[in-house]
């Protein structure tokens, strides 16, 4: 369906505004620049009618002719020689009382002048005004004649309001060709920068962009997948609401490098390099998340990379659940089958006449069975962790492993979350049978337990070749592994049970030789009197291969 654009793009209606706001300032611009060039001009008028008054003023032959019979036969012709000389309308010279004794219309002389005389006749030498007289407005100065000091008579020189306005048309082409120029330069900028908005709106209006924003951004922040933007430098550029839950970022996370933000060394890099990635495992504080990524791409232009989402925790605890079960019912299947093998030797045994043979055989299975059965009753408090190392005692003799309790162990209730426990102790028990497995006999796995002070420290050691010391926190890692990877999330084991230790405040470690975890203690921890383990009369095993301690906090109430 085609999208309906609006009538005008947002480049458009950005054009016309900024003319229409140009025209209008450069109007008013205009208007001002004549009102202040009219004012200027007129000012300047009356700066010239006042030299020229002065300068007849101050003419000997003007006080000589006002001593005459008859003074208007001198001033006259002075008057009006000096009018055309200076290109003014009127040049006047009055009596006190203001009668006329020269004007440019001899009908006029011997009149009473048009205009304000009074600062003149008080010695005032500047005055100026513009006043309506015989020959319309006009820009006139007044001022006095002095006779030793007194005032004698009156010198008035003007010009009309009309000339002083042509002389200002004169520079009122200049002032409309500035200011089409500048017209025409923001006319240029405005279609220039209106050119750019096109492109970088993509001709939408704004209606349409606002409705695109709303809802783009009602999209991100309701879809369930994490969504990070990241620019060409590795800047985060847009986090949505889940992206910020799984990977507890910072309010402050946008525009900062993505290796910035405080997210784990490896997930930082991975996703800083922009290289594609389609569903890695990574770890985070409290998460497992499945990272996707790829180059985002407009017109054939790189813009950055996107960033997917999404949160395996739960799923990752349901598969490990359902593997649980798997080997229970695994487990179930071969002890009934087991069951059934022991079942018809002791019927055979009896058939065959020999019914105490088949008492003591049945007597011994059940009692190497309800050992494992009491030990772990007697010392693990937790029913789920409880199941759990029954489980996968299971499993471990079906591949060759005897798995042991050591004597004394105590797991109290309460200590975690059953499931974090379930995490904790069944990834390093797999880690451990899977190990022993692969090594010469006796194999054997031991999980020992003890409360000390205000932690329970838990034990798993195993007969296999053991994890060398220099890969004693490699082994933590996501995607470490001593075997092949086989694309079902090997190398996760170690790092979502060290993950679920911190969540309660506590750690797992690799113990070695040395002694480098806290609270080691051979004796106590790794030993057993139990029959499957190779042990000297020290206590101490002669083939002991990986040993990882774990120390939780107890929950006090």
């Amino acid at each position: 369906m085609a999208r309906r654009r609006s009538r005008w793009s947002l480049a458009g209606q950005f054009f016309a505004l900024q003319a229409a706001i140009v025209v209008i300032v450069l109007t008013g611009v205009a208007a001002a620049t004549y009102v202040q060039l009219n004012e200027t001009n007129r000012d300047a008028a009356a700066e010239e009618m006042l030299g020229i008054a002065h300068t007849l003023a101050a003419s000997p032959d003007v006080r000589a002719a006002l001593g005459e019979r008859d003074p208007v036969a001198v001033l006259q012709p002075l008057a009006e020689q000096i009018r055309i000389d200076t290109a003014t309308d009127f040049v006047v010279v009055m009596r006190l009382d203001g009668i006329r004794l020269s004007h440019p219309n001899p009908a006029q002389i011997g009149q009473v002048f048009q205009g304000t005389i009074e600062p003149a006749k008080r010695g005032d030498q500047q005055f100026t005004e513009t006043y309506t007289g015989t020959l319309g407005p006009s820009v006139r100065a007044v001022v006095p004649v002095l006779d030793h000091g007194n005032v004698v008579a009156l010198v008035s020189v003007g010009r009309t309001v009309v000339k002083v306005s042509r002389e200002l048309q004169r520079e009122m082409p200049l002032v409309l060709g500035a200011a089409g120029v500048a017209l025409l330069l923001a006319a240029a900028g405005s279609w220039l920068v209106s050119r750019w908005l096109r492109r970088s709106t993509h001709d939408l209006g704004p209606a349409e962009l606002a409705r695109m924003y709303e809802y783009y951004d009602a999209v991100l922040h309701a879809v369930r997948e994490g969504l990070l933007l990241l620019d060409r430098s590795g800047r985060v550029q847009l986090v949505n609401d889940e992206a910020q839950r799984l990977l507890a970022l910072p309010p402050d996370a946008q525009g900062r490098r993505v290796d910035e933000i405080g997210l784990s060394a490896e997930l930082g890099a991975a996703l800083a390099t922009g290289e594609a990635r389609e569903d890695e495992i990574h770890l985070t504080a409290d998460r497992i998340v499945v990272v996707s990524q790829g180059a985002a791409r407009w017109a054939g232009r790189h813009l950055g990379t996107v960033v997917t989402l999404r949160d395996h925790t739960e799923l990752r605890a349901l598969v490990s659940e359902l593997q649980t079960i798997r080997g229970f019912a695994d487990s179930l299947n071969a002890q009934a089958h087991e069951a059934a093998n022991q079942l018809h030797t002791v019927i055979s045994l009896i058939e065959l006449g020999r019914p105490d043979d088949a008492l003591e055989f049945a007597a011994s299975e059940l009692a190497v069975s309800q050992q494992l059965t009491d030990a772990v009753l007697v010392g693990i408090a937790v029913p789920e962790l409880a199941a759990l190392v029954v489980g996968k005692a299971a499993e471990a003799g079906e591949r060759g492993v005897t798995l042991q309790v050591a004597e004394g162990t105590r797991v109290p209730a309460g200590i975690a979350d059953p499931r974090d426990l379930v995490t904790i102790v069944g990834n390093l028990l797999d880690n451990a049978i899977d190990a022993a497995e692969d090594a010469p006999a006796p194999r054997w796995v031991r999980i020992s337990a003890r409360v000390t002070g205000d932690a329970v420290e838990l034990c798993v050691t195993d007969s296999g070749p053991g994890i060398a010391a220099d890969d004693g926190e490699r082994a933590f890692e996501r995607g470490w592994s001593t075997k092949p990877h086989d694309g079902l999330g090997r190398g996760l084991g170690l790092a979502l049970a060290r993950q679920a230790a911190q969540r309660h405040g506590g750690w797992v470690r690799l113990r070695t030789s040395d002694g480098d975890a806290p609270g080691r203690n051979g004796a106590e921890l790794g030993s057993s009197e139990t029959d499957g383990a190779d042990v000297d009369r020290s206590g101490r095993d002669r083939a002991r291969g990986a040993e990882f301690a774990v120390h939780l906090p107890l929950v006090r109430a």
